[in-house]
């Protein structure tokens, strides 16, 4: 059964379980969102707070990694560049290689005629050949003339003593002669003074005539002999003086001999002259081979070549006739700025980002140029004229690329690069 009050409807014709019900259903429609809003409101502040705490994390770690490198985009690749030059004149006859051509080291490059130099060889080696001769034929002149002329030495020094002895034993002789003369002179004398006397007495019959021939002879015996020993005086002078003229050709002789050690030294010094011009005939056929060998110019190291010879042109020396870029040997030189200096130094990691390639090499910084660029220019700046102006300089930073990472040579000198290097 049902309930009457139940189902009966009200005045409005609306039944009163349902006007019920609805309240019932409006106050719990109007009482539950009451909470959703606060839910909501905390869940935006925590999204907030969580992006915000994201945003400073993540600018924490973009400052932390761009704090963590310098990098600039004034940066190319570098490398000696080898230019190489002729060191003779001649005639170019043959080039070897062609343009952007890669050589190794010790390739033959260009040849220049080699003909004259060939012949400055031959007559180098003639000049030595007679140079040597002409020595080897003093040097044995040497010992000849030490033994000739010590010989001379000692055999001019026994004439000087034997002619010596000459001289003094005529001198003795002379002073023989002259006693005898005197003894002979005196003894006339006498004889002269007897036969005078015995005259007298002849004259006076006190003697006999006998006697005063035999005074007479005795007197013309001692005048014979008086000129006897007065010739023999005369002879022994001449001998004298004859052995003392012996004696000064002797005494010349032996001074020219004792010239020996100068002829001697001035033999050997010609010899050492001769042996001198050896050398320098030898120096000269060396020089001739060098010439001949740099008609073959030779690539100093490997690398790609640029030629500006060809076949046909006189070349000079000092003439450069190719450059030859070593690829194999290249590094790349960062223009930092000064500021960007103060943390930077050799060793730390580096990494190069290559225009050309779009490849990204690893690497490590080498060392930091002694000055700032503008002061290797040809003019460099002069501060102290009066119109100084605060520019901020840049210092050239030498960056070596890791071994085998350029092994396809496409690091080209001159390319622009963008390397960082990490401070760590």
């Amino acid at each position: 059964m049902t309930n009457d009050s139940d189902s009966a409807p009200s005045r409005d014709g609306v039944r009163p379980d349902l006007g019920r019900r609805d309240q019932a259903a409006s106050r719990e429609s109007i009482e539950e969102p009451r909470p959703r809003p606060r839910r909501r409101r905390w869940r935006n502040r925590i999204l907030l707070l969580s992006g915000a705490l994201v945003l400073v994390i993540g600018g924490l770690a973009v400052w932390r990694y761009l704090s963590s490198y310098e990098s600039t985009d004034d940066a190319q690749v570098d490398a000696h560049l080898y230019p190489v030059s002729a060191r003779i004149s001649g005639h170019v006859i043959r080039v070897n290689v062609g343009d952007n051509e890669y050589v190794e080291q010790g390739t033959v490059l260009v040849e220049i005629d080699p003909t004259d130099y060939r012949v400055a060889v031959d007559q180098a080696k003639a000049d030595l050949a007679t140079a040597e001769a002409t020595a080897e034929s003093l040097n044995i002149d040497v010992p000849i003339t030490t033994a000739t002329t010590s010989s001379q030495l000692d055999s001019t020094a026994a004439d000087v003593e034997k002619h010596q002895a000459a001289v003094v034993a005529a001198e003795k002789q002379l002073a023989a002669a002259g006693a005898q003369l005197e003894q002979t002179q005196a003894n006339d004398v006498k004889a002269q003074l007897d036969q005078r006397r015995y005259k007298l007495l002849v004259d006076e019959d006190e003697v006999s005539r006998q006697t005063y021939d035999t005074a007479l002879a005795t007197a013309k015996a001692a005048n014979a002999a008086v000129s006897a020993a007065q010739a023999n005086v005369e002879a022994v002078r001449q001998s004298v003086e004859q052995a003392r003229s012996d004696l000064t050709s002797a005494q010349a002789s032996h001074r020219s001999a004792q010239t020996a050690p100068k002829q001697v030294a001035a033999t050997r010094a010609r010899a050492l002259s001769a042996q001198a011009t050896v050398g320098q005939k030898r120096a000269a056929l060396e020089q001739a081979k060098l010439n001949l060998h740099y008609t073959r110019v030779i690539a100093p190291v490997a690398g790609q070549v640029n030629k500006t010879v060809v076949v046909g042109m006189n070349v000079e020396p000092g003439q450069q006739l190719l450059t030859v870029v070593p690829l194999d040997d290249v590094w790349i030189t960062a223009n930092f700025k000064e500021t960007q200096l103060r943390h930077i130094h050799p060793g730390q990691r580096a990494e190069v980002y290559v225009d050309s390639t779009g490849r990204t090499y690893t690497g490590r910084v080498d060392s930091i140029s002694g000055a700032t660029g503008p002061l290797f220019s040809l003019f460099p700046p002069e501060n102290a004229t009066g119109n100084y102006v605060k520019i901020v300089q840049r210092v050239p930073t030498k960056i070596v690329i890791e071994p085998g990472q350029n092994r396809d040579r496409q690091l080209r000198p001159g390319v622009n690069v963008a390397p960082k290097v990490f401070l760590q």
